[in-house]
């Protein structure tokens, strides 16, 4: 028996550079453990115990599909191998040839996660399966990223930019990136994109691209208005750095000191939490999105961000991963803005502080909370994929959802312009001054937010609402927002003394986000030309999955099951719906922020029923019928909660 089979398996105490026996490199993961099977077979587990990625050493094989049967066969030999829903391709990169991905179908019920991607390098293929739960891979996404993206053929050197002088974003080479953006545009079906590139003095480019809305020609320019959702986290913390500075609070100040009325689940929670915690994503605290995006009205109080964060335990332990959670991002806005004005409504507060503290101070004329102000004149509509795989204007529907953010609006809920929003990321390359030269933050408070908390994947780490990351080990500080059909970027690159904004119309604007950043470094740092494949590898994979989803779906919706539906439901957290009969789908499901909802069914593999929504924002969305003892409901899930709507006559 070779020695490494011979070693005990056991919780690795940091994250560690290893090998399997054939040769391929990749990062374990502190806390995760590392055990093998047979000479070909490495795997890793999640702390928890119920989420394994084997990584096998296949060897030769016909092709990707020969080389994952033979994997599953060398990892798990006795048991049935499910059939690929769907083989994505990847471009090539990182040393491997080919990297296609296997995705595979679960129920909803199974809470199972189940994905797979064979790689070749030369003559051999590696293949890497992930299979467990949905809650624990939700939960160490970040951790099992880092396996995926360190992987890598033996002897295979990474490439680095280090060392290397940055290169002028001269005419030709923004020509470049505009070509770039609009190819990409029309691969992934984006109707309108703005984008804007700023050094320490100026902005020296700014465009748009393409239309506001399909059918209608009127262009996107460089003042057109887009949400830029979690892209407003960063500008709410650059608040709280204005407050420290200020002595208002400090980054290690216990919350309740500064604000009585916050609460977590527990006591002895809530006493741990800082003021750098509600920004942080290090909390444990996981998504709770479901709330909001089903049962937040534009009028609901912004105090609501605190109730829900007192009915909120983590599922992890402070510092331990990597969790979005928008609530706390909320609460740091309000606080923030309740500390500039104690004696106003915390919405009202957070707003003004926002204008005294950062949009006016960095003479952002453009950027702002007031949806109907956004939507008057210049502004691009949202947009969606059918169920067809066309790209179509949801406005109604995507406005109606994305309204529901503004009670958390520090989290998510501002609307911006290139022109604008680079004036932000000028403010942040140059740490702190004002186009003017002013001071207007600190340089250290100002760098405090970017401080690594936890990792996010491989040397990519989350600070406070931005991200810092090595790309080519040059370091990039960077964050990303999403809401309904609008996908946004800001990222500076300090060292090249260069910032950039992208904006989006479309929800599949965000396989543009990734591979912007990559074409702009590969620009400044004459790097290998990967940007466009990935592009093209996201547009082919988004069409597979559509057309996937599209067979499994009976449309219009089983006339049997549509007749055993309850004509409304509502569930004790996330609210209620009414149900109408007819139609072109045979039903439709009419919630109070998504709007009327078109519904298909479908029969899961594990003999269930589901209805699955076709609006274009919130495309392929299952509901899962659980009828029992005569009771009628309706279950949905994210990855780490459940919730049930009952019934109702």
């Amino acid at each position: 028996m070779p020695a490494w089979a011979q070693q005990p398996a056991a919780a690795a105490a940091a994250d560690q550079a290893i090998a399997t026996p054939g040769g391929t490199g990749f990062t374990l993961p502190k806390a995760w453990i590392r055990a093998q099977a047979g000479d070909t077979v490495t795997t890793v587990s999640a702390p928890e115990g119920d989420l394994t990625i084997a990584i096998v050493d296949v060897g030769a094989a016909a092709d990707a599909t020969a080389a994952m049967a033979a994997a599953w066969k060398a990892w798990r030999p006795a048991e049935a191998v499910r059939t690929p829903k769907l083989v994505s391709p990847r471009a090539a990169k990182d040393g491997w040839d080919e990297r296609p991905v296997f995705s595979y179908e679960t129920s909803p019920n199974e809470k199972r996660f189940i994905q797979g991607a064979a790689m070749r390098a030369g003559q051999r293929w590696t293949v890497m399966i992930a299979d467990g739960s949905e809650a624990t891979f939700e939960k160490r996404g970040a951790a099992a990223a880092l396996v995926s993206q360190s992987l890598c053929p033996a002897g295979y050197a990474k490439e680095s930019f280090a060392g290397r002088t940055a290169r002028p974003l001269d005419a030709a080479r923004i020509a470049q990136l505009r070509a770039f953006v609009e190819t990409s545009m029309k691969e992934l079906g984006v109707p309108g994109a703005s984008f804007a590139l700023t050094d320490g003095k100026r902005t020296f480019y700014s465009t748009g691209l393409g239309v506001r809305e399909l059918g209608d020609p009127t262009p996107v320019d460089a003042d057109t208005q887009f949400m830029i959702a979690s892209n407003t986290k960063g500008m709410a913390t650059l608040l709280l750095a204005r407050l420290v500075d200020e002595r208002k609070l400090g980054w290690e100040q216990p919350v309740t000191q500064v604000y009585p009325q916050f609460r977590l689940g527990s006591a002895e929670t809530t006493s741990r939490v800082l003021v750098k915690h509600l920004v942080c994503a290090c909390t444990g605290l996981p998504r709770k999105d479901f709330i909001w995006l089903f049962n937040t009205l534009p009028t609901t109080p912004a105090s609501d961000t605190f109730a829900q964060l007192a009915d909120t335990q983590p599922t992890s332990g402070f510092g331990e991963v990597f969790q979005y959670n928008n609530l706390m991002a909320s609460a740091a806005g309000y606080v923030g803005g309740h500390l500039v004005h104690p004696q106003w409504e915390l919405g009202r507060a957070f707003d003004a502080a926002m204008q005294e503290k950062v949009f006016r101070p960095l003479g952002m004329t453009a950027t702002y909370f007031d949806f109907d102000q956004a939507m008057k004149r210049n502004w691009a509509r949202p947009h969606g994929d059918a169920i067809d795989g066309r790209p179509v204007a949801s406005v109604a529907n995507a406005m109606l959802l994305n309204r529901a953010v503004f009670p958390f609006r520090p989290a998510g809920g501002a609307w911006s312009s290139a022109n604008d929003l680079i004036k932000y990321v000028r403010f942040e390359l140059n740490e702190g001054k004002t186009d003017d030269g002013r001071q207007w933050v600190s340089t250290k408070n100002l760098l405090q937010r970017r401080i690594p908390n936890v990792p996010t994947g491989e040397d990519e780490f989350y600070g406070m609402g931005l991200e810092t990351e090595k790309m080519g080990g040059v370091e990039v500080v960077h964050h990303g927002g999403s809401m309904g059909g609008y996908k946004s970027d800001i990222m500076l690159v300090p060292a090249a003394g260069v910032g950039a904004v992208l904006l989006t119309n479309a929800d599949n604007g965000r396989a543009l986000l990734r591979p912007f950043a990559r074409r702009l470094m590969e620009l400044l740092y004459g790097g290998r030309a990967e940007a466009a494949g990935d592009v093209r590898a996201s547009a082919a994979r988004y069409a597979g999955e559509i057309e996937a989803e599209r067979k499994r779906l009976t449309i219009p919706a089983d006339p049997a099951a549509v007749a055993k539906l309850a004509s409304a439901y509502a569930s004790p957290e996330l609210g209620g719906f009414t149900v109408e009969r007819g139609g072109k789908t045979g039903v439709t499901f009419d919630f109070p922020t998504l709007g009327k909802v078109p519904m298909a069914s479908r029969r899961n593999d594990d003999g269930t029923l589901s209805f699955v929504t076709l609006e274009p924002t919130f495309l392929g969305f299952p509901m899962v019928v659980d009828d029992k003892d005569g009771k009628r409901a309706l279950v949905v899930r994210d990855s780490q909660h459940e919730y049930r709507f009952e019934g109702r006559p």
